[in-house]
C-alpha cells in the first residue's frame, strides 16, 4: 500500500514538525560539524520555531519573585544578576546560587553556553515555582545550552550506580527539588555530533530530574511536586543505546536508591503534578521522554514477592511499586514531537493517573535492536494513551511495536491512536496486568505481528475492541506469534488484508488462540481466500467494510493535531454492512476515534468509527456479555473436582494448593514444596466413573520461570485391582499448553498425574496451573 504523499515514512513531517521546520536542518548541520562543536559551528544549528512574539522573561514576573539574568556574551559573574544590565555570564554562577519561590532564571535568547551544565539550587513553593526560561530579542534563537558531554558518570568503577553522581547527567539538572518550570530553551549533550557512540558507559540527558533517596535528609519531603517542561528543543544526546541499567533521554524523571526498596518508606519517593508538553526531540538516546522509573535494588530472590493470587513476581517486575504506593501521579504528557530516537521514544513507568496524548513519533529504535517500543507504560495504573501517532518503526524480532501492554499495569487503556508503517507490528503484550483495554485504534501497514508475545498470565481478561487493522498479508508475520496464557477478547475489530495473493497468517504456534474469544469481528480478504487458521467467530462477517477512503491512500503527514482527519479515512460509508453489526460491552467506552457517541442504531458498528445512523442509544446496557460465551464449547470433566497432591509448597500465604489445578483459572497455580521427592503425584477425583480421551496439562512458565518437568506419567485408578495403571507417559518435558491424546477412550473414577523427573538444570520444583480432561464431542 502507498500512503497519500510521496515521501518515505521516516522522512514525513507532521504539522507540528512543520511548525518546527528547521529541526531536520539542525540535525544535518550537526552531522557535518567537526568533533567537539564550537560556538561558531553550532551557531548555524537553527532551533525549530525559534522566533517568538515575546519571551517570558521580557514580561513582569507573575509570581512576585526575583528575576536573575544570564548573558553569555556580555554578562559578568561579579555583577548582581538582577537586571539585564547586570546579567551574570556563566551557568556556574547560577549553580552556586540557592533560589527561592517565585524566582526566575532567565537566559538571553540568541546566546550559547558551551561545556556547561545548569543546576540551580533551591525549590519553589505552591503557586510560586522557580522558572528557567528566556529573555531578550523576540526574533532570536532560543538560549542554547550545549553541554557537550561534560557531565559526571553515574557509575562507579565496578559498574554499580554511584549515589553521589547518579542523576547529574543532564544539560539541566534538578535533584531532590520541586516546584520548577522549564521552558523556551534549547539543549544538546554530545561532544561529537558526527560520531555515534555505540559502546562504553556514557549517560547524557537533556533535562534530568531525580529523587535520590539516599541523599534525602531524615524527615525531608520524599514527594517532589509540580514540574512543567514546555517549548523545549532537545537534540543530539549521544550515548550507547544498549541497556546500562539506567535510563537517559531528552526529558528524564527517575527515582534512585542504592538499597532494596524495602529499606525505604512507603507512600513516598515519587513525583506528582507534572506536565511535559509542546517539546521537540531530535536524534537523542535512549528516549525522548522517560518518566519516573524507580531504580531501587530489585535483583535477587529477596527482591521478589508473591501477590494475592500466589503468583511470584521477580523484583524487576516492580509489583512493589503498587503494594508500597510508590507511583508517581497526576501526570500529563502531550503534544511532543520525537524524531530519530535511538531506543523507545516515550517510556513511562511507575505512574498512575497519567494522560499521554497527541504525541508524534517519527522513527524509533533506530540504533537499538532489542526490547523496547515507541510509547508505553510499565508498572503503571489508571492511565490512558490516546491520540498519539507512531510511524517509521524498525523490523525488530523483539518488541519493536508502537504500543505495549506491559508488565504489571492496572487499568491502562490505549484508545484513539494511529500507527502506520511499523515493520515489527502493532502491539506488544506481556502480562501480569489487570483490565487492559485497547479500543478504537487504527493500524495501517504495521506488518509484523499485530499482537506480539504474551509472556505471562493476567489478573483479568484483556479486551481488544473496535480496532481497525489494515495490513498486507504477504508481509504480515502473524496476528499473534506466541500463545495467549490468559483470556483475551477480540470484539468488533476489522481485520482487513489488502493482499490479493496471501491470506492472513493468524498464528505461529498450535493452540496459540486457545484462550482467545472472537466475536463480531470482520475478516476481509482482498484475495477472496480465507486462511484455515482464521478463528471461529459465530457472529463475525467476511464483508468489505466499505471505508470512506481508499485503504491504499491512507493519510500521513497531517500531524497529531489533525489525527481525526487521518482516522476519518477509515470510517464506514453509510451503506457499509458493518454498521450495527457489532456487539456492546462496557469496555467500548462512550465515544469512538472521531468523537462520536457509542452507539446509534441496533448495535455498535464494527471498527474504530461509529456511524451516527439510527436512534441514539443514550445509556447502553450489556444484555449479552461476551464474558458468558462458552469458548470452544467443550466440557472440562475435571473442572472443580477435588485434587490431592503428594507435596504442596507452604509459601505464598497458602495460595499454591492443588485445588488451583482444577479451578478453571489459568492465573492461579499449584507448586510442590522445595524438598519434594519424586514421583510427585496429583490425583483428581471425578467422584464417579468418567470417560475421556484427552488430558490437558499446563505447566506454569511465566516470565522468569522455565519449564521444570522433564518426565511424567498419566495413570488411571483400577478399582478392581486396587492399583494405579499407567496409560500414557512422556520424557520430553511438559511445558505450557500440552494436550495428551492417542491413548484411546478410558473410563475411570480417578486420574493421577505423576511427575517423575525434573529438568536437570532447574533448581526449583514443578509448578502447574491446570489439569483439564475432555471427551471428544463433549
Amino acid at each position: 500500500m502507498k500512503p497519500v504523499g510521496t515521501s518515505p515514512p521516516v522522512a514525513r513531517r507532521s504539522s507540528h514538525a512543520l511548525r518546527m521546520c528547521l529541526a531536520a536542518l539542525a540535525l544535518l548541520a550537526g552531522s557535518l560539524a567537526p568533533a567537539a562543536p564550537t560556538a561558531a559551528a553550532t551557531q548555524d544549528r537553527a532551533a525549530p520555531a525559534a522566533a517568538k512574539a515575546n519571551w517570558p522573561g521580557n514580561t513582569p514576573n507573575p509570581s512576585g519573585g526575583r528575576d536573575y539574568f544570564i548573558d553569555a556574551a556580555n554578562g559578568r559573574d561579579n555583577a548582581a544578576g538582577t537586571s539585564q544590565a547586570t546579567a551574570w555570564r556563566t551557568l556556574a554562577k547560577a549553580n552556586a546560587t540557592t533560589f527561592g519561590p517565585g524566582d526566575r532564571i532567565l537566559l538571553k535568547a540568541g546566546q550559547q553556553w558551551h561545556d556547561q551544565q545548569l543546576w540551580p539550587k533551591g525549590s519553589g513553593s505552591a503557586g510560586r515555582p522557580i522558572t528557567i526560561s528566556a529573555y531578550g530579542e523576540p526574533g532570536a534563537r532560543r538560549p542554547y545550552i550545549a553541554t557537550n558531554g561534560k557531565v559526571p558518570s553515574p557509575f562507579r568503577a565496578d559498574g554499580t550506580k554511584n549515589p553521589d553522581t547518579v542523576g547529574l547527567t543532564g544539560a539541566i539538572v534538578l535533584r531532590n527539588q520541586q516546584y520548577f518550570e522549564i521552558n523556551n530553551v534549547e539543549l544538546s549533550n554530545d561532544d561529537d555530533f558526527a560520531t555515534d557512540i555505540t559502546t562504553g558507559s556514557y549517560v547524557r540527558d537533556g533535562i534530568m530530574v531525580s529523587i535520590n533517596a539516599d541523599l534525602l535528609p531524615a524527615g525531608a519531603d520524599s514527594i517532589m511536586d509540580h514540574f512543567r517542561v514546555s517549548d523545549v528543543y532537545v537534540h543530539d544526546l549521544d550515548g550507547p543505546s544498549t541497556w546500562q541499567k539506567i535510563h537517559y533521554g531528552g526529558v528524564n524523571f527517575q527515582v534512585f536508591g542504592s538499597r532494596s526498596y524495602k529499606a525505604y518508606g512507603t507512600g513516598g519517593y515519587y513525583f506528582k503534578d507534572v506536565r511535559i508538553e509542546n517539546n521537540t526531540f531530535v536524534n537523542v538516546e535512549l528516549h525522548a521522554v522517560q518518566f519516573a522509573f524507580n531504580w531501587f535494588a530489585a535483583d535477587g530472590a529477596d527482591a521478589g514477592q508473591y501477590d494475592e493470587s500466589g503468583k511470584f513476581h521477580e523484583g524487576w517486575e516492580q509489583l512493589w511499586v503498587r503494594t508500597r504506593d510508590l507511583y508517581s501521579r497526576d501526570v500529563y504528557i502531550g503534544h511532543n514531537y520525537a524524531e530519530s530516537i535511538g531506543q523507545g521514544a516515550f517510556q513511562f513507568a511507575n505512574t498512575k493517573n497519567m494522560t499521554v496524548e497527541y504525541n508524534e513519533v517519527n522513527g524509533y529504535l533506530e540504533r537499538y535492536d532489542a526490547v523496547s517500543v515507541a510509547l508505553y507504560l510499565w508498572a503503571g495504573a489508571d492511565s490512558v494513551m490516546q491520540f498519539n501517532e507512531v510511524y517509521g518503526g524498525p523490523d525488530n524480532e523483539f518488541d519493536g511495536t508502537p504500543w505495549d501492554l506491559e508488565y504489571t499495569n492496572f487499568n491502562v487503556t490505549y484508545q484513539f491512536n494511529y500507527s502506520h508503517d511499523n515493520a515489527a507490528g502493532w502491539m506488544s503484550y506481556m502480562g501480569n496486568s489487570s483490565n487492559s483495554v485497547a479500543r478504537y485504534n487504527l493500524s495501517v501497514n504495521d506488518n509484523g505481528v499485530l499482537v506480539k508475545n504474551m509472556l505471562s498470565t493476567n489478573y483479568s481478561p484483556t479486551y481488544f475492541v473496535n480496532n481497525t487493522f489494515v495490513y498486507d498479508g504477504a508481509d504480515l508475520d502473524y496476528v499473534h506469534d506466541e500463545t495467549f496464557l490468559s483470556t483475551v477478547y477480540f470484539m468488533n475489530n476489522i481485520f482487513y488484508n489488502t493482499s490479493k495473493t496471501t491470506s492472513t497468517p493468524w498464528y505461529r504456534r498450535t493452540g496459540a488462540l486457545r484462550q482467545a474469544v472472537f466475536s463480531n469481528n470482520d475478516y476481509y480478504e482482498a484475495g477472496g481466500t480465507h486462511s484455515s487458521q482464521e478463528p471461529a467467530d459465530r457472529a463475525g462477517t467476511r464483508a468489505d467494510p466499505r471505508f470512506a477512503g481508499d485503504p491504499a491512500k491512507y493519510v500521513t503527514g497531517a500531524g497529531v493535531d489533525r489525527i481525526r482527519t487521518a482516522a476519518a479515512h477509515f470510517k464506514l460509508r453509510p451503506d457499509s454492512p458493518l454498521i450495527d453489526a457489532g456487539r456492546y460491552n462496557p469496555r467500548l467506552g462512550t465515544e469512538d476515534f472521531l468523537g462520536t457517541h457509542i452507539y446509534f442504531g441496533d448495535a455498535p458498528d464494527i471498527g474504530m468509527a461509529e456511524s451516527p445512523i439510527g436512534k441514539k442509544v443514550n445509556n447502553p446496557v450489556d444484555e449479552d456479555p461476551i464474558e458468558d460465551d462458552p469458548g470452544d464449547g467443550r466440557v472440562n470433566l475435571a473442572l472443580r473436582k477435588p485434587v490431592t497432591a503428594s507435596s504442596t509448597h507452604p509459601g505464598a500465604n497458602g495460595t499454591l494448593g492443588a485445588e488451583k489445578l482444577t479451578d478453571g483459572d489459568p492465573a492461579t497455580r499449584w507448586a510442590a514444596a522445595d524438598d519434594a521427592t519424586y514421583p510427585i503425584t496429583l490425583d483428581v477425583d471425578f467422584g464417579a466413573q468418567t470417560t475421556f480421551d484427552e488430558v490437558y496439562l499446563d505447566e506454569y512458565t511465566d516470565s522468569g520461570t522455565n519449564p521444570r518437568v522433564r518426565a511424567f506419567q498419566l495413570q488411571r485408578w483400577d478399582a478392581g485391582a486396587g492399583a494405579w495403571v499407567t496409560f500414557a507417559s512422556r520424557s520430553a518435558g511438559m511445558g505450557h499448553d500440552l494436550t495428551v491424546t492417542g491413548f484411546g477412550s478410558l473410563t475411570t473414577s480417578r486420574l493421577r498425574v505423576a511427575l517423575t523427573e525434573k529438568v536437570p538444570a532447574e533448581v526449583y520444583t514443578p509448578t502447574l496451573t491446570e489439569i483439564a480432561v475432555y471427551r471428544s464431542g463433549g
